[in-house]
């Protein structure tokens, strides 16, 4: 059985981030353009993205007047106090974060803002990144990115200007070396670091060791090199080496915790945290103190590796090295319980955080400060300033580090309580200027921004003991003072620092932290679900997902199409053939003077729709008549084919088939242009562009029409097009362009340049004082050889010609050639699948919209080019082809999407077929879904009805819009709403808009709903409509003897109770997602699995209903046995809390106490499935309040998961991988059917069937994908018992839920396919799709033409990538599932080098387009 896996969603969060100066506009300065200050690049599991840090002014939020609102319905005592979160709705975690009071406040003038600019899907998993200089940067002054992969490599990156993307400069490899040959990748997690000064880098490599790869920072070492080996002299490093610690440099350097570069030497120094002998708490008697920390220098000439500073007797507990600036020296260790810094003379100061700290280690530590009871497990260290630093914890609480210091030695280490809290910490960075960088893989990651202020002390205040710490927020939150009046005095500061010691005075310094931006995240997927969403009056289906963790934990949302809602029906409208809403200024007389009302201009008062039915069709002009209504001012007989607001919206510029019409405001007629050739009538308008003054017309015969507006005559007139060619030249597509930001920029060659640019907005009539100004206007063709030709207006003179549009390369730019000959010819040219339908220019994004070009061709396929600045070099002395004029600007594709469309003949012309004719055009919009937002996009018509929409952080995205035909479209603000939208589709006109809190930076549209707690199980309830969710929270442990005796209790300061985790069962309404009811288990219980399952019952006619099974693990110490309860609950309606309102409570039916953890549950057939340790329990529900034992199973050591289908099971083990066993009724038994022999962990099981196959699709916690196959025919299973693994592919990640849905074909075969839905912990979701032998067959052979004849980032190979090293068997196992992130880059290529590979193999480029698109869906 065939399969193809690909990823509808890639990963959310980041593991790893690193802060340069990677692109040139971070060195560029260009004027009238936001200022680069540098780059961040960030990495999750196999992504990489980079993002543009630019500065903007500062704008105040309006935040203060709703925090004030909302503070008076909150009852006293409830108000957030000083460091308390309270979760925003758009979840992003950042929040109330403590008061300000000072008078001494500062608020930055301007901000940082992060900008989404690429992202990249390697077929390699990142552990590292770092940044590094080569000889190249003295050049250009850039950095370049170095990149760490698990299976130890490291690639070389750096930017390049002509492809606006990332390159691959060199790629190094130790895969092969000594160390690596006999260990399990999935043991060791290589690290990464690099010298602050360049010189070289170091990736750490198993049996403590580091491979060292040197670089070139001058050409005098180049040089001198050279004299010596024959090297390359464009090659940036020297050959690289590796270093065995415990032979090169010290013989106790071994169990290697960490290690890091410092920085302020003259040679690369290494400092590294080791641990001679391995311990633990049980083993503290015996050993404690066992690690220590060596300093050494690398002599990369000589190969000599002194040891300038060893330190032995630290707590055995190290975690981390964090070293110092250069002008302190030596390093920050973090352990558990305490924070060292050790500098170069072996000196040690070290601060206790908790009691244990004394208790764990014999190491001096300064005395424990207020009681302190931190834990500094999974916490981050990250430097504010030179001696301060920030502690964030694994909960996201920032607590400063003051370092006391005379000269370069440390007296004192001074903590302070938390500041605030911060998004789950990951990776913490430094960017500089003040600037952190807190990136996190359970949440957001966040821009912050620390200054110190000095703050002059209240009259007759006291000197502080402490320096402060506040916290400052662009959300201007404060305490009811600052609120509702000035603050005078800092009345609630936070201690931070050390005792002051400078001279007296009457200031105090103060640590202000600003938000500045975050980078949206939803973290890992515990669990999930399909729900009924209910959208208006509809519903649709909505994956919910269990995602984040701790206080940034809740669910998020999933849907296939972009959710809209229908807010109202306007049959009367109608709109079949298009619909235009825009703003018209309306004027009246008064004794014989015309005046302008004063109306809004920002809200539309016009709708213009039309239809094709009665023929030959009919128009209408709409105006607003009651509060919701429309009401018909004006029937016009015939197709409106366009219209627009004309001469400054004064008025209407309405288009025919035939005709070209001014009209008022009322929608009277002005003036009417005959589209005729003399007295002959000419071919019918198939399309226009209108953009104030001109107007485009393309008819049915490829010609064209240019007309321009008089505005002092109120009247439109042809323009001269003798510029462009020939009179009959063709043209497919046309559109006009108008840009606000003067992006397009235009360079002459001529001697009279710059008056040139000065006066081409000049002519004779009063439209020069229109147009010109800062909107230049532009003018886009296509010819039908594939040319396209921007033209600038008025004048029409082309400044902008390429020949490869219907290639669909990956970059257009200029090749200056002269305007193109497009006569008609004899006979008339056929129309081809690659002739470009239709174009458009127009802005897209969120805050900053840049100019997109979108094409879409006939065939299906629609590219999206992002139009960038082009630094190309123009010889000015020439003007090749005659031309003077040329735009610097070029277009990269950054999204390709192919449709199937529905083929109409293109023949028949009669009245049916134009009924029938589906319009599939671009129609840019401008919306605000939400208050400080807007959005440009452009919406898609026709039978593939889509949202192209560009956000800050997403980047570029086309979301289906569910409608299964879409014929007219506009954006309307008509009823004072800037969010609104009328759409004609099969359901008829109607006025729709998003729905709230929408986020749109992933692939698939999300919602979040922030539960500031963590979920792990959750299910939807059929009956009810309702989730049901198992929330994982941590409660304190106390440990009993058998009489009920506390065993232990705390007995010292700073010594606290053990967490444990602990479960709670919420019934939640997705209607606004409030919690009904819910179940608390004991303190020391967690639910380990949560279903939903129909079971036989007496109360209900059908004798089967649907209840809620829970099982549980009961923790009870080291000492006593983990026992575990199973749960039936049932959901019941009651009295409605709310009026009005529907309501349900979970009533408990049955708890079944067990003897082990219940680790699994499913039902089949009306029984309860259960794992209890090693057995398998069939029971049977019992007169609704017992569970009967029918049947049970001995089966592996600890079972995962269970899976039904019909009478067959699946039982997933953590150790035996899976079984497949029958169950009968008469008599009841259990029969094995067949086992995996080998040993794996299954974290997910699922049946895999279609076309009357059946397979077993597994996945084990190294991200091993399997199929596999009872097949009692095939000798190697010895009849059955054993199943055959066909197929092994690497995922690379751990998948912890799964979902089965059905996939229907066109040919509606009795079975449908079974599809499989994966969610993994790195936030990823996968799909796994049947594939026909066919298809098969050629997607296969396209996989291997892509996998050798495409450049791949980092030089990584795809198909070594998803290789599983298997003992057992000679052969790879790899075929049977297609790799879809290797194969979705086919659709990305050049037409002609898909031609090229799939002539190569056999096929068609169609062929294969319909297969992937086909199989490429997310549900």
């Amino acid at each position: 059985m065939h399969a193809l896996r690909h990823d509808i969603l890639p990963p959310s969060g980041v593991d790893f981030g690193v802060a340069l100066k990677l692109t040139p506009a971070t060195i560029i300065r260009p004027p009238n353009h936001v200022p680069f200050l540098l780059n961040i690049v960030t990495a999750k599991s196999n992504v990489l993205r980079v993002y543009d840090v630019r500065e903007q002014p500062f704008v105040a939020s309006n935040h203060a007047e709703s925090e004030r609102e909302k503070r008076t319905h909150i009852r006293k005592g409830t108000e957030p106090v000083e460091g308390e979160v309270e979760m925003d709705q758009g979840g992003e975690g950042w929040v109330n974060m403590g008061s300000v009071k000072s008078s001494g406040r500062q608020d930055s003038a301007t901000t940082l803002h992060c900008y989404f600019v690429r992202e990249h899907v390697v077929h390699g998993t990142i552990t590292g990144m770092e940044k590094v200089r080569t000889i190249s940067s003295s050049e250009d002054q850039l950095d370049r990115l170095l990149v760490s992969f698990k299976d130890a490599k490291i690639a070389l990156l750096e930017w390049s200007d002509s492809v606006n993307d990332l390159l691959t400069v060199s790629i190094h490899t130790f895969e092969r070396a000594p160390q690596l040959a006999s260990l399990d990748s999935a043991l060791f997690h290589p690290t990464l670091r690099a010298d602050p000064l360049s010189r070289c880098a170091a990736l750490s490599l198993p049996k403590d060791s580091i491979a060292i790869l040197p670089f070139y920072q001058t050409q005098a070492e180049l040089d001198l090199v050279e004299q010596e080996q024959t090297l390359a002299r464009d090659v940036p490093y020297s050959p690289s080496f590796i270093l065995d610690f415990v032979t090169d440099v010290e013989p106790n350097l071994r169990n290697v915790i960490d290690f890091t570069f410092l920085p302020g030497y003259n040679n690369p120094t290494i400092a590294v945290l080791c641990q001679v002998e391995k311990t633990w708490v049980g083993r503290l008697k015996e050993y404690r103190d066992t690690a220590r920390l060596y300093i050494f220098t690398l002599d990369l000439l000589n190969h000599t590796y002194p040891v300038i500073t060893a330190v032995e007797g630290l707590p055995y507990d190290c975690i981390s090295l964090l070293p110092c600036a250069a002008s302190l020296g030596g390093v920050v260790i973090m352990t558990s319980n305490a924070l060292i810094h050790v500098d170069q003379a072996a000196r040690r100061v070290a601060l206790p955080v908790n009691g244990w700290a004394a208790r764990v280690s014999d190491m001096p530590m300064l005395p424990l400060e207020n009681d302190l009871e931190l834990t500094l497990e999974g916490g981050h260290l990250v430097f504010a300033d030179e001696k301060t630093f920030f502690v964030i914890r694994k909960d996201g609480m920032i607590h400063p580090v003051e370092i006391l210091s005379d000269g370069r030695t440390v007296s004192k280490l001074t903590i302070s309580p938390a500041l605030a809290q911060t998004t789950i910490p990951s990776t913490a960075i430094q960017l500089g200027g003040g600037f952190l960088f807190v990136g996190s893989t359970v949440g957001p990651s966040v821009l912050l921004k620390t200054h110190r202020v000095e703050e002059e002390l209240p009259c007759g205040g006291e000197e502080p003991a402490t320096p402060a710490a506040v916290v400052d927020t662009h959300m201007d939150i404060d305490d009811d003072d600052d609120l509702y009046g000035e603050s005078k005095a800092a009345t609630q500061t936070t201690p931070n620092g050390a005792p002051f010691r400078g001279p007296i005075t009457r200031t105090r310094s103060v640590i202000h932290v600003l938000l500045c931006d975050s980078l949206p995240a939803y973290g890992p997927i515990s669990d999930m679900t399909f729900s009924l969403a209910k959208i208006g009056e509809r519903h649709v289906p909505e994956l919910v997902a269990a995602t984040g963790s701790g206080h940034l934990g809740g669910f998020t949302l999933f849907q296939r199409d972009l959710p809209v809602r229908v807010k109202r029906k306007h049959h009367i409208l109608g709109g079949a053939r298009g619909i235009w809403s825009f703003p018209i200024r309306q004027s009246y007389q008064v004794n014989g003077t015309s005046y302008e009302k004063a109306t809004n201009s920002e809200h539309d008062t016009v709708i213009i729709s039309t239809d094709a039915n009665p023929s030959p069709g009919v128009s209408r002009v709409a105006t607003r008549a009651a509060k919701t209504e429309l009401a018909i001012s004006t029937r016009i007989p015939g197709t409106t084919i366009g219209a627009a607001p004309f001469f400054q919206c004064t008025a209407i510029l309405h288009v025919m088939a035939n005709a070209i019409r001014v009209l008022e405001p009322d929608g009277t007629e002005r003036q009417i242009i005959k589209d005729m050739d003399g007295n002959l009538p000419r071919a019918k308008i198939k399309a226009c562009s209108i953009c104030d003054p001109f107007v485009l017309i393309l008819r049915e015969d490829e010609t064209i029409g240019l007309f321009i507006g008089e505005p002092e005559r109120g009247k439109v007139r042809r323009k001269d097009m003798s510029p462009m060619g020939e009179k009959a030249s063709r043209y497919l597509a046309g559109c006009f362009y108008t840009d606000p930001s003067n992006f397009f920029e235009l360079v002459t060659t001529d001697s009279t340049a710059t008056s040139a640019n000065t006066d081409k907005n000049v002519t004779t009539t009063l439209q020069g004082a229109i147009s010109a100004g800062s909107h230049s206007q532009w003018l886009v063709l296509v010819r039908p050889q594939g040319t396209m030709e921007i033209w600038s207006l008025p004048k029409l003179t082309l400044v902008f010609s390429c020949s490869a549009l219907s290639g669909l390369d990956p970059q257009l730019a200029d090749t200056y050639d002269a305007p193109s000959l497009s006569l008609p010819q004899d006979p008339p040219r056929k129309p081809q699948d690659l002739d470009v339908d239709q174009i458009v220019v127009a802005p897209l994004g969120e805050s900053a919209p840049r100019p997109h070009l979108l094409i879409f061709t006939r065939g299906g396929c629609v590219s999206i080019y992002e139009a960038l600045p082009s630094h190309a070099a123009i010889d000015v002395s020439t003007s090749p082809n005659g031309r003077s004029s040329f735009l610097k600007i070029k277009f990269n594709k950054i999204v390709t999407k192919n449709f199937e469309l529905s083929r109409q003949e293109e023949n028949e012309k009669t009245v049916l077929a134009e009924q029938k004719r589906i319009s599939r055009v671009f129609v840019p919009f401008v919306t605000s879904p939400s208050p400080g937002q807007t959005l440009s996009g452009i919406f898609f018509t026709g039978d593939r009805p889509s949202w192209i929409i560009g956000t800050d952080k997403g980047g570029v995205n086309v979301y289906p819009s569910g409608h299964a035909v879409v014929h007219a479209f506009t954006a309307c603000s008509l009823w004072d709403s800037k969010a609104e939208f009328l759409v004609y589709s099969e359901e008829g006109p109607s006025q729709l808009e998003w729905l709230p809190d929408i986020m749109l930076d992933t692939p698939l549209p999300k919602r979040t709903v922030p539960k500031s707690r963590q979920y792990s199980n959750v299910v939807f309830e059929t009956n009810s409509l309702l989730i049901v969710a198992a929330a994982s929270l941590q409660a304190q442990f106390a440990s009993y003897d058998e009489d009920n005796n506390l065993i232990w209790e705390p007995d010292g300061v700073g010594i606290s109770l053990p967490l444990c985790d602990c479960s709670t069962l919420e019934l939640i309404s997705p209607d606004g997602w409030i919690t009904m009811d819910g179940y608390e288990f004991s303190p020391n219980e967690y639910i380990n699995a949560l279903e939903c399952v129909t079971l036989e019952t007496f109360s209900t006619e059908a004798g089967t209903k649907e209840f809620i099974a829970v099982g549980t693990s009961i923790d009870r110490g080291e000492d006593l046995a983990v026992k575990g309860a199973t749960y039936i609950f049932e959901i019941v309606e009651v009295v409605p809390v709310i009026p009005d309102q529907r309501w349900y409570r979970l009533k408990l039916r049955v708890r079944d106490d067990a003897k082990g953890p219940v680790t699994a549950l499913c039902g089949i057939n009306g029984y309860l499935v259960s794992s209890m340790g090693q057995k398998i329990f069939i029971r049977a529900f019992d007169l609704d309040e017992r569970l009967v034992g029918v049947a049970f199973l001995d089966v592996g050591v600890y079972v995962t998961s269970l899976r039904s289908l019909k009478n067959l099971l699946l039982i997933g083990d953590a150790v035996k991988s899976v079984w497949i066993v029958a169950f009968q009724e008469d008599p009841y038994k259990l029969v094995i059917l067949g086992k995996d022999v080998r040993r794996a962990y299954a974290t997910s099981i699922d049946f895999f069937f279609a076309n009357n196959e059946l397979a077993i699709a597994t996945h084990d916690e190294d991200g091993v994908l399997r199929l596999l196959s009872y097949d009692p025919t095939d000798p190697d299973s010895k009849g059955g018992q054993h199943l055959l693994c066909h197929t092994e592919f690497h995922v690379h990640k751990e998948c912890r839920s799964s979902l089965t849905i059905a996939r229907r074909m066109k040919e509606e075969p009795e079975i449908p396919q079974a599809r499989l839905i994966h969610g993994f912990t790195d936030g990823s979701l996968s799909v796994l799709t049947p594939v026909d032998e066919a298809s098969f067959k050629r997607l296969h052979l396209l996989q291997g033409q892509l996998s050798r004849n495409i450049q791949h980032v980092a030089g990584l190979n795809p198909r070594v990538y998803r290789i599983v090293r298997n003992d057992t068997v000679s052969k790879l196992l790899s075929r049977g599932v297609l790799d879809g992130q290797l194969l979705q880059a086919f659709e990305e290529l050049a037409v002609s080098r898909q031609n090229e590979m799939t002539r190569q193999i056999g096929t068609e480029r169609t062929t294969v387009l319909h297969d992937w698109i086909s199989l490429a869906g997310p549900w």
